[in-house]
């Protein structure tokens, strides 16, 4: 028998959340969440889901359904409730792409690029003061940190402090930062003439809280390695696995 990942509280909760998005408890819904958080977790070809879970084929449709209608994107937004935003860390991290993830029949950009590690898609995530996402965009793996970081901070709430690495040296985004009332804690790389005397390095030693949440979402396995042919079918597999770690909360 296949682990399930859903206790009956946290079933409880989500299916509350589901009924607000006209997800209505059928037969069987419980099932093919499992389902898909088993896919999640393990990482396996959705023809290969255990059958206790139902039909792969109706179990993939329905996903397939609620990605490109943005509802599991609308439900990890729904449970983040009242983050805590003293504190606002921005980080990226590379995912391979497996070489069943290319090819998709789809004209749009999916969020694969060509870097040293071969095809790979690279997760921005905001993390808030306790590690928990608050939200993140998908690009190709060779996308610089910088360069789509402006317009990732502009979505995000309004924070106290704004923390990130080197990646994110770049004076026009401490200016936005600012401009959002936030106070950007960015190190300057080592050749910069300006110095780093105005880092609180105290505060900055907490970026470790992103970086854990890398570590916690790349527990599972279709996070860690991309097998999802389109780019919102992987958005939709994070967005599973945020609005997992907020559940029980």
């Amino acid at each position: 028998m296949a682990r399930r990942m859903l206790a009956d509280e946290l079933w409880s909760k989500l299916k509350r959340i589901l009924r607000q998005h006209r997800i209505y408890n059928k037969p069987f819904l419980r099932d093919m969440v499992e389902g898909m958080l088993y896919r999640m977790r393990v990482g396996c070809p959705w023809r290969d889901l255990p059958e206790e879970f139902g039909r792969w084929s109706t179990i993939f449709q329905k996903f397939n359904r609620w990605s490109a209608k943005n509802k599991l994107m609308m439900i990890f937004k729904m449970l983040v409730d009242e983050p805590d935003l003293e504190w606002e860390f921005i980080d990226a991290s590379i995912v391979k792409a497996h070489q069943h993830s290319s090819g998709a029949a789809s004209n749009d950009e999916q969020g694969i690029g060509k870097s040293v590690a071969g095809n790979t898609t690279k997760i921005h995530i905001a993390a808030d003061a306790y590690g928990l996402p608050i939200d993140f965009i998908i690009t190709g793996g060779e996308v610089h940190d910088c360069k789509n970081a402006i317009e990732f901070i502009s979505k995000l709430p309004i924070s106290e402090y704004l923390i990130a690495d080197k990646g994110y040296d770049n004076e026009a985004l401490r200016e936005h930062a600012r401009k959002k009332l936030s106070i950007p804690i960015i190190p300057r790389k080592h050749n910069s003439l300006m110095g780093n005397s105005d880092i609180d390095w105290s505060l900055y030693k907490y970026r470790h809280l992103v970086e854990n949440l890398f570590a916690r979402l790349k527990h599972f396995r279709a996070i860690a390695t991309r097998y999802d042919k389109l780019k919102r079918n992987f958005a939709s597999m994070l967005a599973m696995a945020c609005f997992y770690l907020w559940l029980p909360m």
